[in-house]
């Protein structure tokens, strides 16, 4: 099959040798995502304060909404992406890429608008400490308004995701990594500026990356095989109509998941500023082994979807086989250091001793999170590279709302088990992913569905 430079072949080679060729680049590109906005907490937690940290953690799961949002849409471009290359459809790739623009792009504009003019009732919805309340609102009014930024950054990614190049992302957040790090200390640590000061870090980083990306694919169109001319980024109806069809589950599963972190959160924060504190760290750490395995995810997506697309199933079974034999590999290490060093890591993003004295509550509850995410890895992967984003919307739900916010209800209000509870109700959520999705991968009922590929 002949493809562009940037676009890669799947459906031939060493399945091994490729997921782990594809997942270390996206592995490295997740964790300075994370570090991105580590790097926020952790200078904010220094020069700050605790008060701070809260209002930098809290602000950023607003924001997350958000950007999870545009992912969602981002990741349904993705897979019809991913399909089209495996169903060696060249033109139309062009066609789904310009659609994905404008639409994101929108999306991101939009939600600046909603932030900006709901920021103070979500705030309030959220029980935000009140010594954190007006460092909450300018964080989320500076990053509220580049969200056009952080929008177009995962977009990019996510079409290169589904070409199956896992190398120009890296360089993208890089560039974003590198600038955030350099002003969070010039506007946060000498200017003084606070949280502020984090807020316009970070903004300003993601339109650094964003516009590096857009230069740097518009000098390699030919490789890239987009061509950026005005007209092509004329959205066609009908790829809008199967990017919102694959879109609109995602971005709910996203949203679902996010309103249920807020429902926590408000939980957390009725307990006291060290609780909020600890919560919002413990949540980063996690966050950290969260996307970095995503890498792994996002590796053998579009590794799958051209399989299937290219009806060479058993190729496609295989990689998932491969993706949990990774995502276990990672995740041993992962809660090893954590079981070991899991305070002295606490100790990076705050000063605070009551932090740190509340931080094994929050490690003996959360290790939990992590046999679930583990299998999710191929599972998850799996539903959403062969288009089947309505099964994994209603998983979500379920991780999402009944169980997320429902298990952290009962294990720390009803149980009364109080902070430990309420992780740990976070913590058990995924299971209600993890056990559904494993059983309809290892049944075989998906194999009635209809190729996606078959529609482009």
């Amino acid at each position: 099959m002949r493809t562009t430079n940037l676009a890669k072949n799947f459906t031939t080679g060493s399945i091994p040798k490729q997921l782990f060729a594809l997942m270390i680049p996206f592995m490295f590109s997740n964790a300075l995502q994370v570090l991105y906005s580590t790097i926020d907490m952790i200078v904010v937690g220094k020069y700050v304060g605790t008060a701070g940290l809260s209002a930098v953690s809290q602000s950023s799961s607003i924001l997350n909404f958000a950007t999870m949002v545009c992912l969602g849409f981002s990741n349904g471009g993705q897979v019809l992406i991913a399909q089209a290359i495996g169903a060696e459809k060249k033109k139309e790739t062009n066609s789904i890429i310009g659609t994905l623009f404008t639409v994101i792009l929108s999306m991101g504009a939009l939600f600046s608008v909603v932030i900006f003019f709901s920021k103070n009732a979500v705030i309030k919805l959220m029980n935000i400490p009140p010594e954190s309340v007006a460092m909450s609102n300018d964080y989320l009014t500076i990053c509220g308004l580049g969200m056009i930024f952080t929008a177009g950054y995962n977009l990019v990614s996510a079409i290169l995701r589904g070409m199956g190049d896992s190398k120009r992302p890296l360089l993208f957040i890089a560039i974003a990594s590198a600038v955030n790090l350099i002003l969070d200390i010039l506007f946060t640590g000498i200017l003084r500026w606070g949280v502020s000061g984090a807020a316009w870090a970070t903004i300003i980083g993601q339109a650094a990356s964003f516009a590096f990306s857009i230069f740097y694919l518009y000098k390699n169109r030919l490789a890239f095989g987009f061509d950026f001319k005005l007209q092509s980024f004329k959205p066609v109806l009908k790829y809008v109509k199967m990017i919102l069809g694959l879109g609109t589950p995602m971005a709910i599963q996203s949203g679902f998941i996010n309103i249920s972190m807020l429902y926590v959160n408000a939980l957390i924060n009725s307990l006291g500023v060290v609780e909020s504190a600890t919560f919002g760290v413990g949540v980063r750490i996690d966050d950290i082994m969260n996307k970095i395995s995503m890498g792994i995810q996002y590796a053998a997506l579009p590794m799958i979807s051209q399989n299937i697309a290219a009806k060479k199933v058993k190729r496609a079974e295989r990689v998932v086989h491969f993706a949990w034999i990774y995502s276990a590999t990672f995740t041993v290490i992962f809660v090893s250091l954590y079981i070991c060093f899991g305070k002295e890591i606490f100790m990076l993003f705050s000063d605070d001793t009551a932090v740190h004295a509340l931080s094994p509550t929050f490690i003996k509850a959360i290790l939990w999170l992590f046999i679930p995410f583990a299998v999710m890895r191929g599972t998850g992967a799996f539903i959403q590279g062969i288009g089947n984003v309505k099964f994994g919307m209603v998983l979500s739900i379920l991780d999402g709302v009944a169980l997320r916010i429902g298990l952290s209800w009962l294990c720390g209000i009803y149980l009364g088990y109080g902070f430990y509870g309420f992780v740990l109700g976070y913590a058990l959520a995924p299971f209600g992913y993890a056990i559904p999705s494993l059983i309809y991968f290892l049944s075989g009922m998906w194999k009635k569905r209809r190729v996606l590929a078959d529609d482009i």
